[in-house]
């Protein structure tokens, strides 16, 4: 019998999503604006200093501990650079009132326990007391950047940045190309037009970052889909509504799939509540 019952609450243990994004919210807390907004601003300072902060809202982790919960997460979503170890989960309990901040093995000098606390007991929790899950989050994650940013760390890898910015703007560099090329046909003809653009789109890649050699690519590619636009204009081409046939809607992140980079976690860090 008691076997039995051991089982029934081993079953109910709630299971660690998928890492997709920076922020991942169970409960709809969020609306996509906010979400949107801590994302960019994870983001680029990931691309800035290296270090990976993510934010997970749950209902609730129980028959769970949050700290044990959070420890399942970290495991299975080993945020962080390998080695380096210098990543952050901020985890919320909503049904239960309970934040924990996990600090991985890298930051436990920049960000102690006691440290932890105080971001959990004197920034993050007011504002949910208000209601404010947004502020809290927000005004939590500038707090521990701020921390982290005075830590020496690795380099961040520039080259990994500068592809993960090109797949953010890929869906606008498409569109901006394809509304370009119109343009630019109906003014200079359709071989100096898409001659035009192609050139254009090679040009802005290889600004935002992007090897010569690809950019150039990317604009003979630009050249060749501007000269096949005809005159069925955007609309006609592909599909209804959408450029090159893609049907579904823009993403937030452009469609880039966040995952951790392989870093470990000790159990550092603090629990709390509002």
């Amino acid at each position: 019998m008691l076997h039995l019952a051991s089982g029934s609450v081993h079953a109910e243990v709630l299971p660690v999503p998928a890492l997709k994004t920076r922020v991942t919210d169970l409960t709809n807390t969020l609306s996509q604006a906010e979400q949107a907004s801590l994302e960019a601003k994870l983001t680029a300072f990931e691309q800035k200093k290296g270090s990976q902060i993510a934010l997970l809202i749950v209902p609730s982790t129980q028959p769970e501990d949050i700290a044990q919960y959070s420890m399942r997460v970290v495991d299975k979503w080993k945020l962080g650079r390998k080695k380096a170890d210098d990543g952050l989960l901020i985890l919320v309990a909503k049904n239960d009132r309970k934040i924990r901040i996990e600090v991985g093995y890298g930051l436990e000098g920049a960000i102690p326990d006691l440290t932890t606390k105080r971001v959990i007991s004197e920034v993050i929790a007011p504002k949910f007391k208000q209601g404010d899950f947004y502020g809290g989050l927000d005004a939590g994650v500038d707090k521990l950047i701020a921390l982290v940013d005075g830590e020496p760390l690795p380099a961040p890898d520039r080259a990994a940045s500068s592809g993960m910015d090109i797949m953010n703007l890929l869906p606008m560099l498409l569109f901006g190309g394809l509304i370009a090329g119109l343009v630019l046909r109906s003014m200079f003809g359709t071989f100096f037009g898409s001659a035009l653009n192609g050139g254009l789109m090679g040009t802005v890649v290889w600004l935002l970052g992007v090897a010569l050699g690809s950019a150039a690519i990317l604009g003979v590619v630009a050249f060749f889909i501007t000269m096949m636009l005809g005159s069925r204009g955007i609309n006609g081409y592909g599909g209804r509504g959408s450029p090159g046939g893609y049907g579904g809607g823009w993403s937030p992140g452009g469609g880039d799939v966040f995952s951790g980079g392989g870093g470990g976690f000790g159990g550092g860090g603090a629990s709390g509540d509002w």
